[in-house]
This record gives C-alpha cells, structure tokens and sequence, in this order.
C-alpha cells in the first residue's frame, strides 16, 4: 500500500496515535503540509533560552535547576502566571496553579479524575482529537456541546444516568479552536456555565491558543466569567488549561492547569504518582523568558500568523471550488473546511498525496462518533504565506477534480 493510501486509511479510523506518527512520513521532498498544528520554528526565541537556560546551569544556580522540585511546579512560575491570569481576568494566588508537562498532560490528568466507564463527557462536535484520545482511556460515553442550541441539561442528565454515568464534564475550547478555528461568544460561554451548573458538572477550559487573537475584541475566559458570577475561584467548576507550547516552546513541555484549590490538590497528587514534577530546569528557563519578553513575542507571533491566516483565507477564496466552505477564524492556527455532502476526506487525502503532494487532516478524526467525513482541517501556522498560496492552488486542483 501505498504512503498516500496508508495515511488516508488510517485516519479515518481516528486513532490519534496513528495520526501523528503518519505526519511525520510526510516530510518528501516537494511536500506541502498543512496538518500538523504546530508553531514555527523559527520565531521560538531561541536566543532567549539559550540565555535563560545558561544562566539556570551557572555554578550559583545548578543545584536547585538539576534537583528535584516540587509537585506543584516552580514557585517563581507559578506566581508568573498567577499575574497573567489576573491580566485576562482571572485573579488567583500560586496555590491556584499546577504546573504540567504540557496541558495535554492536564487533559490525561482530569480525565482520571472525572471519569470512570460509561460516565458521560460532553464535548465539541467536532473536537480536539488529543482530547478523546486522552479521556478515551477511561472508557466514557460522549455527549455533543451545543452551545447555542438551546441544548436542555436536564435531558442530557436523564440520558446519561440512562446509560450507567453520569455527566461529569464539558470540554471545550472557547477561544479559537483545535479543529474549527471558532470562538465561542461571551453569550454561549455563559450557557455552558448555566448548563455546567444544572448537571453539576465541571467545565475544562482548553486555552491552548487563548493568546493568538489577531482581529476582534477579546472575550473573557470561561473562567473569569464565573469568577464574576461567584466572586471566588475556590467556589468555581471551571478548570482552566494553560501553556508556552504556541507561544514560546512546545519542545519544553511547560503547561498549566489554574482551578479552585481542592481540585489542584487532587491533581497534586497525580502528579506525585506520574513523574513527581516537570522538569526542573525548564521551568526555570521558562519563567526567565516569560518574564522577560512573552508579550512582546505574542505580538510578533500575532502579526506573523496574522498574515498567514489572511494568506490562507484569499488563497482558499481563489482557489476553492464552489460548494466548498471554511470558517473564517479570529485566531489561532487553523481553518476548517467543509465539503460537500457525500465528500470523503480521507479518500481525497489520498488523492491530494498522490497527484500534488499536499497534505491536511482528515475531518473524522474529530469526531467522538468518526462522523463529519466530508471535513477537513487545515493549519497556517508553519507555512509562509507563499507556500500557503502555493498549497491551496494544489490542494483547489484536487478538490476539483474530484467533486
């Protein structure tokens, strides 16, 4: 079988772990990529690190940036994003945060807090894939978040408790999402509360790209909404999910979890049992770079990926065939495509590899059920804007061809 055929098969079985280890085939020569989420590497700030990390292995510092930490993370970080997330909203001490390797870390972490077989986790539909493939570890039933739909609570609750489980969480990310691209209005975030309430249900706020918003007034997190409705974070159900991975570094594994205090001590004590604390070191480096330039660096990233994200909508608007449609996001690093009906993604990847080279993700591998066959997700984030017109001319050719 061919490469093509291999990756196009084998996503659409949504197996997140599959996935990821087929894009990293699809580095050929003459390649144009457009699945992977990631940042680029050329705007990490590498010199910055370069210091901080120098500095963290000086003769005065070294044995506190090779020892052991604690569980909880490095105090001098953790008070760092105590004073961002006040910035956005969200006054909290450093008893309010946990540092994770990364937030998909956070993910496994909440999943084995909330969920035993056959509860009930409400999520996107679609959704960011890591996220299933962290909770579906935990054997739960998926419900659809409908934000805006008037969607009931209490028929969910009766559905679940049908079934065996109950609901035990709402996962989503409201500010441009991990595979749509949209944000979720100030009114929607406001009705998952409402809904999160009538089930008494937590709310996991996914803030992966909160920082990347490059057109449109910031909206407040799910987290400082409730804050202003309940006027303590220790009386919240939103847990709130931070990190550097697009903003600074997704290599040094540096996450965030900010939530009431009895939920950070549950989750204490899975780390103690995981891997005892994040790296040391990188903590440490991290929080001399944060400190010194992470809002100056989010706005070069803003106007960057600002570009690339305008690049892909003109591109997509030449290109496309019509019938073709794509969100228009406000940030972030994707845009989502929907086809029309009777379209198979994963049939005009393989397509797409084969006759011009480029490459997307498949729609179904967000889907909890592995429906939306006729989607597809694109990301700008690592292409410059003349690869980008350059992939969507190819990518306009295939689609095409075959619709």
């Amino acid at each position: 079988m061919t490469l093509a055929a291999q990756f196009a098969t084998r996503t659409a079985r949504m197996k997140a772990s599959e996935i990821r280890e087929l894009l990293k085939l699809l580095d050929q020569p003459g390649m144009l990529s457009f699945a992977g989420g990631i940042p680029d590497p050329a705007l990490f700030p590498a010199e910055a690190f370069a210091t901080a990390f120098q500095d963290a292995l000086s003769p005065e510092r070294q044995a506190q940036s090779l020892q052991y930490s604690v569980s909880e993370g490095y105090l001098p970080l953790r008070q760092w994003i105590a004073e961002h997330m006040a910035s956005i909203g969200v006054p909290c001490d450093a008893a309010h945060v946990l540092i994770t390797s990364g937030s998909q870390q956070a993910l496994d972490y909440l999943g084995k807090l909330f969920l035993s077989p056959g509860d009930t986790a409400l999520v996107g539909w679609p959704t960011y894939l890591g996220a299933l493939a962290a909770f579906n570890a935990y054997e739960p039933r998926y419900d659809r978040l409908r934000p805006g739909e008037n969607q009931a609570p209490i028929s969910f609750a009766a559905a679940a408790e049908a079934a065996g489980g109950k609901v035990k969480f709402a996962y989503l990310s409201p500010d441009f999402a991990n595979p749509t691209g949209i944000t979720m209005t100030r009114a929607e975030r406001l009705q998952v509360l409402e809904t999160a309430e009538a089930l008494n249900a937590a709310v996991i706020e996914d803030a992966a790209y909160q920082p990347l918003r490059y057109e449109g007034d910031p909206i407040p997190p799910m987290l400082a909404l409730e804050m202003e409705q309940k006027g303590d974070l220790d009386a919240c159900r939103t847990i709130y999910c931070g990190t550097f991975s697009k903003s600074l570094s997704p290599g040094l594994r540096v996450g965030w979890v900010v939530a009431a205090k009895p939920v950070i001590t549950q989750l204490v004590l899975m780390k103690q049992a995981a891997d005892l604390h994040s790296a040391t070191i990188n903590q440490i480096a991290t929080h001399q770079v944060a400190a010194e330039l992470f809002d100056s660096h989010v706005e070069q990233l803003r106007a960057v990926y600002g570009r690339r994200r305008d690049a892909m909508l003109d591109a997509l608007a030449r290109h496309m065939p019509e019938g073709v449609s794509w969100t228009r996001p406000e940030g972030g690093m994707f845009v989502w495509l929907t086809l029309p009906e009777g379209s198979n993604g994963a049939a005009l990847l393989e397509r797409a590899l084969a006759q011009e080279k480029v490459a997307f993700v498949p729609g179904s591998a967000f889907f909890a059920d592995g429906s939306g066959a006729n989607t597809l997700r694109l990301s700008f984030s690592n292409s410059s804007e003349a690869v980008i017109e350059e992939g969507m001319a190819r990518l306009g050719r295939v689609l095409k061809s075959a619709l």
